[in-house]
């Protein structure tokens, strides 16, 4: 390899003698050639010798500090999402590896050593590098397990998954939740540009996923996680100015259509066409959605539970008090009434291209639903529905 140095040496040499000139006398020249070369070779034989010693004495400081064994005492500690050396930075400060380097080059070494997931370990301190990599691709070195949150699932419906799998109390969660903004909602997600009041509720804020919290953290701790993972996904999808510039809608609004298409939807390719018909109704017809989920939200937040469509009667649907029905007011209802996924914000922000009006579920194995410009075209489909085993008729 050629360095700066040697360069510079080249270029030294073309600008004065040449490398190579012919001694004055031909024998003086030879014994000075001898003497030059004895002395090279005695030059290079001690090099030789100091150099190996000198090799020896500081290659210490070239190699990554490392502990021995297999650790000392016990240890917890949390690792989030991040590079092998964000980890190995957290394992330092927790004094379970000596060094980021020495960590960061035994996961490398290992075959699986990318795999170290979030979460929550027990380790011990001062281990081997090579030790810790190894205890932290071991499953029964984790303290906490993920829990999963479904699409779909309401704010009630996640706080007894997280309380069942935390032991933290609901009433914990229900507490908490009752400032989104101090859980990290900006406070511009509760504008509406149709005139109605907004819920102001953390519902359709709590993004589902699997999550990895730490068993010390609080309700309090766990919603702002997930709200925060809202965020990032929102504006992973740019669904705020989407919503806004392309459907001239609050991105509120555009939240409420998603958990409406959530809700309703039993296929994911079904959730643009659940999207759209919201919109042409609330926006375009100006006329009641009528969809049966939400009378659905308002049982639940009365601790009444679920039902199937067919099986709601008419004093449910057009209940009064019901401050989320969409039988006897216009346009979307008072906020959203579930938390949607990924897929459901990505359809409310870009739905189908539709004069659709009316949709009905039709076939109960596929989950699929049939869609209608026209109200003879709707009674066609749940006559269709009907024959299929559905429970409209």
């Amino acid at each position: 390899m050629i360095d700066e140095l040697d360069l510079a040496f080249d270029e030294q040499v073309e600008k004065g003698k040449p490398r190579h000139r012919r001694g004055r006398g031909g024998k003086g020249g030879k014994g000075k050639s001898a003497v030059a070369f004895l002395m090279v070779f005695i030059l290079l034989g001690v090099l030789g010798v100091g150099g190996y010693l000198g090799y020896e004495k500081i290659k210490g400081f070239f190699t990554a500090a490392d502990y021995d064994g297999s650790g000392t005492d016990p240890v917890q500690v949390s690792l989030g999402k991040g590079s092998l050396t964000e980890i190995g930075n957290t394992l330092v400060d927790a004094d379970v590896v000596k060094s980021t380097a020495a960590f960061t080059q035994a996961a490398e070494d290992n075959p699986r050593g990318k795999n170290i997931q979030p979460g929550t370990y027990n380790l011990r301190k001062q281990m081997a590098a090579k030790e810790a990599v190894t205890l932290l691709l071991d499953p029964k070195a984790r303290v906490s397990k993920g829990i999963t949150i479904k699409e779909g699932l309401t704010a009630l419906e996640i706080y007894a998954t997280l309380s069942k799998a935390t032991k933290v109390p609901v009433k914990d969660f229900e507490t908490a939740a009752k400032d989104p903004q101090a859980l990290g909602v900006p406070d511009f997600w509760f504008n509406r540009r149709d005139g109605k009041k907004a819920s102001g509720t953390i519902e359709g804020f709590l993004f589902p996923d699997t999550y990895e919290f730490d068993p010390k953290a609080t309700a309090e701790d766990m919603l702002r996680v997930m709200v925060g993972k809202f965020i990032a996904t929102t504006t992973e999808l740019d669904f705020v100015k989407t919503a806004e510039g392309k459907l001239s809608v609050s991105p509120y609004e555009a939240l409420i259509v998603a958990s409406l298409s959530q809700a309703e939807s039993g296929t994911a390719e079904d959730l643009p066409k659940v999207a759209r018909v919201a919109y042409n109704r609330a926006y375009k017809k100006k006329m009641p959605l009528q969809f049966d989920v939400t009378t659905n939200y308002w049982l639940q937040l009365q601790d009444k539970g679920k039902k199937h469509s067919g099986k709601m009667t008419d004093a449910e649907l057009k209940d009064p008090k019901n401050p989320y029905t969409t039988e006897l007011k216009v346009g979307l209802p008072l906020g959203p009434i579930n938390n949607p996924g990924k897929a459901a914000l990505e359809a409310a922000e870009k739905p189908a291209v539709g004069d659709w009006l009316f949709f009905v579920a039709i076939d109960p194995k596929t989950k699929k639903s049939a869609f209608a410009v026209t109200n003879a075209e709707h009674d066609a489909n749940i006559q269709k529905a009907c024959r299929n085993g559905v429970p409209l008729c």
